[in-house]
């Protein structure tokens, strides 16, 4: 009997189908990600999917400064590069999701796991406004030159870079480290069945994920919105810096070396001003 119980809920809670729409969806948003980056080569094959059209409209947002296109952008951005780092954290949720099944089929849910994907990313939606209306906001102060994709001043740039430097060393980032490196202890004491509650317990996972790299993905600004190496480079140090065993001597020495870049940006900005 236990067998045909703890089955439904396998199938339920982890089904193969979420983790393969996860995978699509990944690449997709790095697709998208790589055609929007000018100084990629593009492939012959991806000419024919139409990937030029759509370099040619998420530049024509960075250009004009629209807002729908510019969230646009920001919104896959933010799918590329922090839905790896949650993965981890999907992936503990499904086990847990299944052995609360095995034990109690009631509990099980089709739908739990693409609510809990949707509350991750609604709150990196949320945040796309945002950095879209700052972008918005540095083109039309000039601080954004006509087609770039990053800011032409040095002192907007130091300033990006100090605050994502000190930000490193903030007891909010820390606690939310904890968080996002621990998330089974969290999804222990907050799991509750049914997909409403797993949506807001992505939220929850999201909004400390945010905590951890808002002003790490605000660097965009310094390091280029299309620029695809930086992406990956961002990608990649955030992933690492959730990692317990790697991540807690990571972060702060990430954070003097963001200082020192923003205070060697600072004083070429002073100079290059007299």
């Amino acid at each position: 009997m236990r067998a045909i119980t703890t089955a439904p809920g396998r199938a339920l809670s982890r089904g193969g189908g979420f983790w393969l729409g996860i995978y699509a969806l990944l690449a997709a948003a790095w697709l998208t990600v790589w055609v929007m980056d000018p100084r990629a080569a593009l492939p012959a094959e991806l000419r024919g999917l139409g990937a030029e059209t759509i370099a040619a409209l998420c530049l024509a947002a960075v250009r004009d400064a629209s807002f729908l296109g510019l969230w646009l952008m920001w919104a896959v951005m933010a799918a590329a590069m922090m839905l790896p780092t949650a993965l981890p954290a999907v992936r503990i949720f499904a086990d847990f999701s299944e052995t609360v099944a095995a034990r109690r089929p009631e509990a099980a849910s089709a739908l739990a796991l693409p609510a809990l994907a949707s509350g991750f990313l609604a709150v990196w939606a949320g945040f796309a406004v945002a950095a879209a209306l700052g972008q918005i906001a540095l083109s039309q102060g000039g601080y954004i030159a006509f087609g770039a994709d990053a800011v032409n001043s040095p002192g907007v740039a130091a300033i990006l870079l100090l605050l994502a430097g000190l930000w490193q060393f903030s007891a909010l980032k820390e606690a939310c480290l904890r968080r996002c490196r621990l998330p089974g202890a969290y999804f222990v004491a907050a799991w509750r069945p049914g997909a409403r509650a797993a949506f807001g317990m992505g939220g929850k996972l999201g909004l400390h994920c945010l905590g951890c790299c808002w002003a790490l993905m605000l660097l965009a600004f310094v390091g280029g919105t299309t620029n695809l190496l930086f992406m990956a480079g961002a990608t990649l140090l955030m992933m690492l810096e959730k990692l317990p065993e790697i991540g807690r001597p990571l972060t702060r020495p990430l954070g003097a070396l963001l200082i020192a870049a923003g205070a060697g940006t600072g004083a070429y900005a002073v100079v290059a001003a007299t």
